[in-house]
């Protein structure tokens, strides 16, 4: 896929539930990007598609916001705070990803190597314009 230029937050979120009306069970979408790209607003666009009843927010102080009741079961993480790995495993990532869910992880690029190996990379860029570039990537990306 060619980098999306992405104008608005709005045009952000409706991007991400143009990806959920075509996710599946299992997949996993690494959202990589400095602050304030609309990593989060990706998210949103992509749980209200399967999940029009959640109230969407961002799980930076929670880590992970769980949404269950809609055509598929959506896990948003947001890794931004954590330190190691070892955190994430403990949170019971692996257990996470063995369920018949969509999982959505803002700050990827912090633990690539736990990434599962079907994971889709989304490396979102700020433009001087204001607006943000959406590249879809076949491999691990970092920004950092």
């Amino acid at each position: 896929m060619s980098p999306l230029t992405i104008p608005t937050a709005d045009a952000m979120m409706d991007l991400g539930g143009t990806y959920a009306a075509k996710a599946k069970a299992s997949d996993v979408f690494a959202l990589v990007g400095d602050l304030g790209t609309g990593k989060t607003h990706w998210s949103k666009g992509f749980v209200r598609e399967l999940c029009p009843d959640a109230n969407v927010t961002s799980p930076t102080f929670n880590i992970v916001n769980e949404y269950q009741d809609g055509a598929h079961a959506v896990f948003h993480f947001d890794l931004y705070r954590l330190k190691s790995e070892r955190e994430l495993i403990d949170l019971g990532w692996d257990e996470y990803l063995d369920q018949s869910a969509i999982v959505i992880c803002e700050w990827a690029d912090l633990f690539p190597h736990l990434m599962p190996a079907n994971t889709m990379w989304l490396e979102i860029t700020h433009q001087p314009d204001g607006s943000r570039t959406v590249t879809e990537t076949g491999n691990p990306v970092s920004i950092r």
